[in-house]
């Protein structure tokens, strides 16, 4: 091995795998490494990783966080912190929102695994969370949406301005715990190599190592701005490049924020829509082609319009939409 040739793993090795825990190992890394890559990783693997989570809830004859609900023994806000606590797991492959209608009678608790009969395109996995505690005999009606995220969202980003909800701080990442450790390691005769152990705890939304890949590919995207074609150009030359993707990035945005009520679609597609919770553009844009035929009452004939509709304004199934920071 030549004295300049970087020493580096051929693979990663697995000591513990679990559906939520992961310890994976890589080694060797040349002297620095170690916290090179176990920080980025660690960084990217809470903060940016896509998840689930409650955006608003809705409680009959509630009009504000900091109320009481007769029969309850929560208050509003001891509600809102439970809700915060779900955690969820996709089960309809591309829906990224799901308004919950929930109508809770004859039960004395209201937990996650209740909550489950009445969503259809997630399931909460911590069945065992306890949203509130009634009076057995009084009926208990509230709403509440799910929505896909990145990170951690305030709650002031999450108001919609409709009536009746209450936006609430909405916890996306997937992931519990993140922890890494570094040895030395010998190789050859030196020992001033490192080890990398990197543990993962997520909430079984995703796996360990889905969440591993997931968190190094979004560093290869980063580091991929550092390429020879993009370093280099000339000053006018990015500015009318900044320009020009601006106005686009600004006609798209709008587009999607834009409701459904406003495209020139039949009555039948808008009510099949309507009723699976799809009401903006970046709802329908984010939805999986092959599922929108599942939907009750939405045919072939509904699908051709919406394709063809999507096609004019440059829009088709599947898109990712995360850059635009709806």
């Amino acid at each position: 091995m030549a004295i300049l040739d970087f020493v580096k793993p051929d693979r990663i090795t697995i000591s513990e795998f679990t559906d939520q825990k992961g310890v994976f190992h890589l080694k060797p890394l040349e002297p620095g490494y170690g916290l090179t890559l176990g920080n980025a990783l660690r960084r990217v693997l809470l903060g940016s990783l896509r998840g689930f989570a409650v955006t608003s809830i809705k409680i009959k004859g509630v009009k504000y966080e900091f109320s009481t609900i007769e029969g309850v023994v929560e208050d509003v806000t001891e509600i809102i912190l439970n809700f915060k606590k779900i955690r969820f797991k996709r089960k309809v492959k591309g829906i990224v929102k799901e308004t919950v209608n929930v109508l809770v009678k004859n039960k004395e608790k209201i937990t996650g695994k209740i909550l489950n009969e009445f969503i259809s395109s997630f399931q909460v996995l911590n069945t065992d969370i306890v949203i509130c505690n009634k009076e057995k005999s009084i009926p208990l009606e509230m709403s509440f949406t799910i929505e896909e995220g990145r990170g951690y969202v305030p709650a002031e980003e999450n108001k919609k301005n409709n009536i009746g909800d209450i936006p609430i701080d909405s916890i996306y990442t997937p992931i519990k715990n993140v922890k890494y450790t570094i040895e030395n390691c010998r190789v050859g005769q030196k020992t001033d190599f490192e080890s990398l152990s990197l543990e993962i705890i997520t909430d079984g939304s995703m796996s360990p190592k889905t969440a591993l890949m997931e968190a190094s590919q979004i560093l290869i995207k980063y580091f991929s701005i550092f390429s020879h074609e993009r370093i280099g150009k000339k000053e006018h030359e990015e500015i009318s490049k900044e320009r020009k993707y601006d106005e686009e990035f600004l006609r798209m945005r709008a587009l999607l924020k834009s409701k459904l009520t406003d495209m020139d679609l039949s009555v039948r597609t808008k009510n099949c829509l309507k009723s699976a919770s799809i009401q903006s553009v970046a709802d329908l844009v984010t939805c999986n082609r092959s599922n929108m035929l599942k939907m009750r009452n939405f045919g072939k004939k509904s699908l051709d319009e919406l394709e063809s509709k999507m096609k004019e304004k440059g829009l088709y199934f599947g898109m990712d939409i995360l850059e635009y920071k709806l």
